[in-house]
């Protein structure tokens, strides 16, 4: 691959993310999450896809789009409250949940991007986290079909630790408002969540961004992530729908409130 990592457009660059892959996603609920992405593979009818993300978005945004075409297999999570299709599929046996402490989650991602197959974490310790029982799958008739295996412990320190494994997927999406051509990205304010893990899990990442830049043009101190770890670059199409900065759950304040 040369040093010039963009590609032409969003549908380019998940033309050949198979049926039954594995996906580290980016995003913490809708923020920085990569949509434009997620759109192309809904139109692709891309299924079977085994992913790994914070959430799995609402049920007409984000991931949610893809779980509402029957198109997710497999979900590796730590929060799933938003989606009431998600828990509709889950509980009827058609998904299968991983569900996993946030923190741990995070580790999980960086560990397999760092080349660090698996570490201790008191995490868990005490739970069905690390004794293992937690529904995976549930069947058709509402019984356990697959349930989460127990983890090894050991002890440091005086405290029981759980072992947690690395992830690494085959595909991972991002968003990054900045990137340059050779891959560096720059992430906005809170958007830097799970996107520079994410990233660095998957074995192909594609970043989509807001504004491409020229190599040279992005200080090397403002880098957040370093072009080796992501191999495809697509600028988000100003105005494009898909790429639409939503608001998970909208607060205002009403008439007559101080």
């Amino acid at each position: 691959m040369g040093l010039d990592k963009t590609v032409a457009s969003a549908a380019e660059a998940v033309a050949d993310i198979p049926n039954g892959a594995s996906l580290a996603v980016g995003g913490f609920g809708l923020c920085g999450i990569p949509g434009t992405l997620i759109d192309a593979l809904w139109q692709r009818r891309t299924r079977d896809l085994r992913i790994v993300s914070n959430n799995c978005g609402v049920d007409d945004w984000g991931l949610g789009l893809l779980l509402a075409a029957g198109q997710i297999s497999r979900m590796t999570s730590s929060y799933v409250g938003e989606n009431k299709e998600f828990a509709r599929q889950y509980l009827s046996g058609e998904l299968e949940v991983e569900l996993v402490p946030q923190g741990t989650l995070a580790e999980r991602l960086r560990a397999g991007g760092a080349g660090i197959p698996a570490f201790y974490t008191p995490a868990g310790t005490g739970t069905q986290v690390g004794e293992g029982g937690l529904p995976w799958r549930y069947a058709t008739d509402g019984t356990v079909a697959v349930a989460s295996p127990a983890k090894e412990t050991r002890e440091f320190g005086g405290r029981q630790h759980l072992l947690e494994h690395g992830i690494t997927t085959d595909f991972a999406l991002v968003r990054a408002t900045i990137g340059d051509r050779h891959g560096n990205l720059v992430f906005r304010s809170s958007a830097r969540n799970f996107n520079p893990l994410a990233a660095m899990a998957g074995r192909v990442t594609v970043a989509e961004v807001d504004h491409l830049v020229e190599p040279g043009e992005l200080d090397p101190d403002e880098v957040h992530l370093p072009g080796v770890f992501v191999q495809r670059v697509i600028r988000v199409t100003p105005g494009d729908p898909a790429a639409e900065r939503r608001i998970e759950r909208r607060t205002v304040r009403q008439e007559g409130d101080v």
